[in-house]
């Protein structure tokens, strides 16, 4: 059996045993290409079939460097990384792993990115442990009595972050979504709006949506002034989304309370980022997804992807079609 390489771009797991047992019977091996190595000779010189990858770039050139590859799978959902269009022009396959797992553990940290900027954690753990006692009055923190949440994306994610939010003592859930249909909207008990009268309307605003050229930017400066002064921004779906610089200065001149930021338009974040200095702000490296469970699954599922191209099958998550 010809022996056929797997590229996995940007490796970050412990293993990847996962991979190689779903692949072994097309005779597959993996070879990872750390992010210290430049993509395109590394790739000329592997000549995969197949990329593996998670955040990297995947345009035309890291394309170009592989004659025999058939397929790309993301190890994730978003495909705002991949050349989408210059793959289907050369036929080459792009699928995502959409079906994970991972709608518990987003929902989840979106849930203790909210609390951790509402009840201000960091900041008092950092100075009860410098010896200093009492939030005193320059510390506030608003109420959320009857509060409105806010989703920007109203998918799996989203309504499991509603779900979650509700049994805070949230009432009521707006949603912009363009894809809702109403009868979802009332199945689902959330309220369709405009994407103004969310930001006016809602204590948080948790976004959960794609990155596409859509919405690239969609909580830009405009839509950041349009806030209540007590209101709470999260991220945990795709850095471009947010305007970042903007979110930074409502944070730092006190016109919106606080962010929860787990994804970042650069990533890693760089380390001048303003949203890394903002007032009441808390991040994390883009964990969201993470946990162990949805580590095996999503493993699996992006092999079993890679395994149906090469048994001249189309993918079960097709991204790219022609």
């Amino acid at each position: 059996m010809t022996c056929q390489t797997i590229a996995i771009l940007e490796p970050g797991y412990a293993t990847y045993d996962t991979e190689a047992s779903v692949l072994a019977a097309q005779g597959a091996q993996i070879a990872p290409v750390t992010p210290e190595t430049e993509a395109v000779p590394a790739l000329q010189a592997l000549d995969p079939v197949a990329i593996l990858v998670r955040e990297r770039t995947v345009d035309a050139s890291v394309i170009d460097a592989c004659p025999r590859l058939k397929v790309v799978v993301r190890y994730g959902v978003g495909v705002d990384n991949i050349d989408l269009d210059y793959a289907r022009s050369r036929g080459i396959y792009v699928a995502n792993v959409p079906d994970y797992g991972a709608e518990a553990e987003v929902s989840e940290h979106a849930l203790a990115l909210y609390l951790a900027v509402q009840r201000r954690i960091p900041s008092r753990d950092g100075e009860v442990r410098q010896g200093r006692w009492g939030i005193g009055q320059a510390a506030l923190i608003p109420s959320r009595e009857n509060a409105a949440l806010g989703l920007i994306g109203c998918g799996k994610i989203g309504l499991q972050a509603a779900h979650k939010f509700r049994a805070l003592g949230f009432t009521s859930v707006l949603v912009f979504d363009p894809y809702l249909t109403g009868g979802a909207a009332a199945a689902a008990d959330v309220q369709k709006v405009d994407l103004a009268d969310l930001c006016k309307s809602a204590d948080v605003i948790s976004l959960h949506a794609p990155l596409t050229p859509e919405t690239r930017h969609i909580l830009d400066a405009d839509h950041i002034a349009l806030m209540k002064p007590t209101s709470v921004v999260i991220n945990v779906s795709r850095g471009g989304l947010v305007d970042e610089a903007a979110l930074a200065e409502a944070l730092n001149q006190g016109r919106i309370f606080g962010a929860g930021i787990d994804v970042f338009e650069q990533e890693p974040v760089a380390p001048d980022n303003p949203l890394l200095h903002s007032r009441n702000t808390i991040v994390s490296d883009h964990a969201a997804w993470y946990s162990e469970r949805s580590v095996a699954v999503l493993q699996r599922c992006a092999a079993r992807e890679v395994a149906k191209v090469l048994n001249d099958e189309h993918p079960d998550h097709w991204v790219n079609k022609w």
